[in-house]
């Protein structure tokens, strides 16, 4: 039996949470620099890892911040705004996870541009257990970013797998074009940008939802 692997992003493929990533930093702003900046600001920065997420509004908006002390304080409203309750898994993901676990041939993963104690309640919280991701390479693990193709090319190493056994799910343009340029399948997600745009950014099959996917599609459309 041939092994394949399936690789979920996070904040926005496994739960829709870039509106409160988006409103976590804008508080952010305006508690610690008293800056006022717009929510829709933070989309440009998606997937390029929370470093990337604070610098590029404090660039655009003139504001020397203390990146680490901005991302920590990011974090932390996140999880208040969270406190409520879990995030529900995005539609049709705990079925393709039970479909790849019940397959005996496809190993999950995670790769995140996030840091790991920030997206472990975000995944756990949807219902998913870290035990079936036996590879989870997460944004401290990596020197660059999505864009860049190393977080996929070192989840590859991890799986033991060529690239192009691997196929991808991701939200957003710089995560799309960091797995095409590690050599990967890739399905875009419709969460937080248009069908156009990620079909722009180089995503193999666009979807508005993963209720639209099952492993058989999968391996039939990229002869896995």
């Amino acid at each position: 039996m041939t092994r394949w692997a399936l690789l979920f992003d996070v904040d926005g493929v496994i739960a829709d949470t870039e509106t409160l990533n988006a409103r976590a930093t804008a508080l952010m702003f305006k508690e610690l620099y008293g800056v006022t900046i717009a929510p829709e600001e933070f989309y440009a920065y998606i997937g390029m890892g929370d470093e990337r997420y604070v610098q590029g509004p404090a660039e655009k908006h003139g504001v020397a911040i203390d990146t680490e002390a901005a991302v920590a304080r990011r974090a932390e409203n996140f999880l208040k705004l969270t406190a409520s309750g879990p995030l529900p898994p995005t539609p049709g993901l705990l079925e393709l996870a039970r479909q790849a676990r019940e397959s005996g041939r496809v190993t999950l993963a995670i790769a995140t541009s996030g840091r790991r104690e920030k997206q472990v309640p975000v995944i756990e919280g949807t219902g998913l257990k870290l035990e079936w991701f036996p590879v989870f390479i997460s944004g401290e693990q990596v020197t660059k970013k999505k864009p860049d193709p190393q977080i996929y090319r070192l989840a590859a190493e991890a799986l033991t797998l060529p690239p192009k056994r691997c196929v991808v799910v991701e939200d957003a343009p710089a995560g799309i074009q960091a797995a095409r340029a590690a050599g990967m399948w890739c399905l875009g997600l419709t969460t937080s940008a248009s069908p156009q745009t990620l079909e722009q950014a180089g995503a193999d099959w666009v979807v508005g939802s993963l209720e639209e996917v099952s492993l058989e599609t999968l391996e039939r459309r990229f002869q896995l």
